[in-house]
């Protein structure tokens, strides 16, 4: 059975896979690039504002693979 990914992990594949420098990301996101190299190693996290500013440069959605419910 496959391990399922954390929110974190789907975002680094996101990072790697986008073709941008970490260079370029941190200069877009205003963070310094030993911030984006430490999140991408897993030694840090990124606040939400900045996980808001990478969806946008990226153009990430969150789905949830569950459907959702309805409240009772």
């Amino acid at each position: 059975m496959a391990t399922k990914k954390t929110i974190s992990d789907q975002v680094r594949i996101a990072i790697d896979a986008s073709g941008l420098s970490r260079y370029r990301i941190a200069k877009e996101l205003a963070v310094s690039e030993s911030t984006i190299s430490r999140f991408m190693n897993g030694k840090g996290g990124l606040s939400m504002e900045y996980l808001d500013r990478l969806g946008l440069l990226l153009g990430l959605k969150v789905t949830s693979e569950n459907p959702t419910r309805k409240d009772r």
